[in-house]
């Protein structure tokens, strides 16, 4: 059972999108995630060199999965491209909530994403 979000920690969940695994965030996880707005994908590419950027999200209840991009030209950018590649990423959402004491939390997420397509929008479902 993958670990789970506590207050100041660190959770990591791997996620597998196959019919075989059942994954669902937790309630805890649900509202940090939906009080969050930016995270960190890392992706391989095809050079097999990694690459981390920062991106909006947003959870998707209906899928229980976040979703990543959307915007105009998403389709062009790297991020996009290393996905199709390789499917294999890693998301980081993460706040610090006090500086003194040093508190942190956040999730990581590992596992395959995949690539959605509805009309001219695109994004990566993790």
């Amino acid at each position: 059972m993958p670990a789970r979000l506590r207050p100041c920690s660190v959770a990591c969940i791997e996620v597998a999108r196959s019919f075989s695994t059942i994954r669902v965030f937790t309630t805890a996880e649900i509202t940090y995630l939906n009080n969050q707005r930016l995270g960190r994908l890392a992706t391989v590419g095809t050079d097999n060199r990694p690459h981390v950027v920062p991106v909006g999200f947003r959870y998707n209840p209906d899928e229980d999965a976040l979703e990543i991009g959307g915007h105009g030209g998403f389709a062009n950018r790297k991020k996009y491209r290393d996905v199709l590649h390789n499917p294999r990423i890693a998301f980081v959402v993460d706040d610090v909530v006090s500086v003194n004491p040093w508190t942190v939390r956040g999730i990581e997420i590992r596992g395959q994403a995949e690539i959605v397509t509805m009309g001219a929008r695109h994004w990566v479902r993790v």
